[in-house]
């Protein structure tokens, strides 16, 4: 069975830093509020982004902070937004 994300993105959409967020919540499979690592690398690679597996790992070791195996904070999740910015060539922007 597909499953149907439904906010659609392209890898060199501008976007807000809310839409960014909204968009990922869409990979929180388990609905817990938390980002796993697992979940990063199925968004990533919704977007087609070359080494999204490799490329999970270094956002992984990059921002979190807690080494809780998520993204689970404010903090983590700026952390994140900068990384998606300057290594994934992503254009998101503040409101």
């Amino acid at each position: 069975m597909a499953i149907m994300r439904c906010i659609r993105l392209e890898p060199n959409r501008s976007m807000t830093v809310d839409e960014f967020k909204a968009w990922l919540r869409t990979y929180d499979d388990n609905h817990d509020g938390r980002i796993s690592q697992e979940e990063l690398k199925e968004a990533l690679h919704g977007l087609r982004i070359w080494f999204g597996g490799w490329k999970t790992k270094k956002a992984m070791e990059s921002v979190d902070s807690n080494h809780s195996g998520t993204i689970d904070s404010a903090t983590e999740m700026e952390k994140l937004v900068k990384f998606a910015q300057k290594h994934l060539h992503m254009k998101i922007y503040e409101s």
